[in-house]
Order: structure tokens, then sequence, then C-alpha cells
């Protein structure tokens, strides 16, 4: 099976590109894995890890704070918000975005945005107690 190309880009560089035999990510509408040969989409991200199995069949994970993905079926690209290495992600990164999740949470009327915001504050409260737990391994 051919690879798929995959740009990861955040706002201050290419944190990614490269051929990949697949890509696992938190979309808005649901978890996804992404493959060579999927249907053209374009989704929201939410905050999340994403996992990359490249070429050789090697893995790399990050951690994005949200963003827009496009898939052309041949091609996939990320635009992050920001993205951080495992090896970077710190319970103060998992922090600020607890606290700008909270943030929108708090300041909304609207059900559906308030939903949003649980929900990922859900995802980033988890992510962090893994943190801590493998911290302390």
């Amino acid at each position: 099976m051919p690879n798929l190309l995959l740009e990861v880009i955040s706002p201050d560089r290419i944190v990614y590109a490269g051929e990949v035999k697949s890509v696992m990510l938190a979309a808005t509408e649901g978890d996804m894995t992404v493959y060579y040969g999927h249907e053209p989409t374009v989704a929201t991200l939410n905050p999340g890890l994403i996992v990359v199995t490249d070429g050789e069949g090697g893995g790399h994970t990050a951690f994005l704070s949200g963003g827009f993905v496009e898939i052309t079926g041949t091609k996939m690209t990320i635009l992050a918000h920001r993205a951080l290495p495992m090896a970077d992600l710190t319970a103060e990164h998992l922090d600020e975005e607890i606290i700008h999740h909270e943030t929108i949470r708090d300041g909304t009327l609207n059900d559906r945005a308030r939903q949003e915001a649980e929900l990922m504050l859900g995802r980033l409260q988890q992510m962090k107690a893994a943190l801590a737990f493998n911290a302390v391994r």
C-alpha cells in the first residue's frame, strides 16, 4: 500500500513532513485513523494526542492543542494551534489548556459550546492524570 504524505504545521514551524503509514487523531466528530486513500475530509481537531506510524513502521506521538485537518486521500495537512512532542508535554501545558476550556465553558450561554468544552476538559484531565502516572513510574 502506498504511504500517505503528512504535514503537521504549527504557527511557529513545520512540526513534521514526510510519508507515513497511518495517523490517529482526535477530531471533533470523533477519533479517526487515516490511511492512504482515505475519503477527502476537512475536520476540526480536539485537543489530544496524534499517533503517527511512519513509513518504516516506527511510532511518533505528540500533543495537539486543537486545529484543523485536511485529508485528500494521498495527503494529510494538519494546522495545529500548538504541537508538542510527548517528551516536551508537561502538566503546566495541560493546565493552560484546561484553564482555556474552563473559560470557554464558564463564559458561554450556548449549550453545545458548553458541552464541547466539557468534553475537551475531560480529555485534558485524563491526559494530565496519565502524564502524572507515567512520571511516578
